[in-house]
């Protein structure tokens, strides 16, 4: 089943082990980037404490969709065959409303800090990409983080930038504690562990004209991107000091 209010156009669609999942296609108009950044993005906030639906890659067979009517989505089936990735189908969840469901500063600045750190685009009024499941909150949709791999020119530039774009975040009235979460973060967030994260990163999906070398290569301007991004916190998070007061 098409889920169209996804600007990519995910799917929710039944897998061979019986589990639903919300399928992110390789055809969509990002291509395999969009993917490694929900498989990086959902998996650093997994490390950092936040609720996030398990991820799995997904191979899509020639014949799935094959009777869908829809020429445009038809399309999409057609150019995502192969290795897709998967999100958990949380049923029964509520996309998070900031008027109905108040968030402590704590939580708050957690997440202001992990979107910082991702440069993800996409947590706004607009689109919150969380949910509230179980009288919990998860997170979703990381797949507009890391806007620096659509042209890889100035990776390091883009690593110690201070990411304005995070006025628009949702939660960033809240978020009144984000040295405490840098802090909290940092010990979480060790180089092992971020290298482990970008070791999951398919072959597969490292194959682009633009392509900086070959999939090792990339996967270490991935790890290089994080760890300068770490290490620079301070450049982001004054960013979203400074964008918060403005707003308070």
């Amino acid at each position: 089943m098409p889920l169209r209010e996804g600007g990519s156009l995910p799917a929710l669609a039944e897998a061979d082990d019986g589990f639903k999942y919300v399928v992110k296609f390789r055809g969509a108009g990002h291509g395999t980037k969009a993917l490694i950044a929900e498989l990086v993005g959902g998996e650093v906030a997994r490390v950092l404490g936040f609720r996030v639906p398990e991820l799995v890659f997904l191979n899509l067979d020639e014949a799935f969709g094959r009777t869908e009517g829809d020429e445009e989505i038809q399309d999409l089936l057609q150019n995502s065959r192969g290795l897709n990735l998967g999100l958990h189908f949380l049923s029964g969840a509520l996309t998070f409303d900031p008027v109905v469901t108040k968030i402590d500063a704590k939580t708050a600045s957690r997440i202001v800090w992990l979107d910082a750190f991702l440069t993800n685009v996409d947590r706004t009024f607009r689109n919150t990409n969380m949910l509230m499941w179980h009288n919990e909150l998860w997170l979703i949709d990381h797949g507009a983080s890391f806007f620096f791999h659509y042209s890889w020119v100035n990776w390091e530039k883009h690593a110690i930038s201070p990411f304005i774009q995070i006025k628009d975040h949702v939660l960033l009235p809240e978020a009144s504690l984000l040295e405490e979460a840098d802090k909290e973060f940092k010990q979480l967030l060790t180089e092992d562990k971020i290298r482990a994260i970008i070791a999951l990163i398919p072959d597969d999906w490292l194959h682009w004209n633009d392509s900086p070398g070959t999939p090792d290569e990339i996967r270490d301007v991935y790890v290089r991107f994080l760890l300068k991004r770490l290490a620079h916190s301070e450049l982001f998070i004054k960013e979203a000091q400074h964008a918060r007061k403005a707003l308070i």
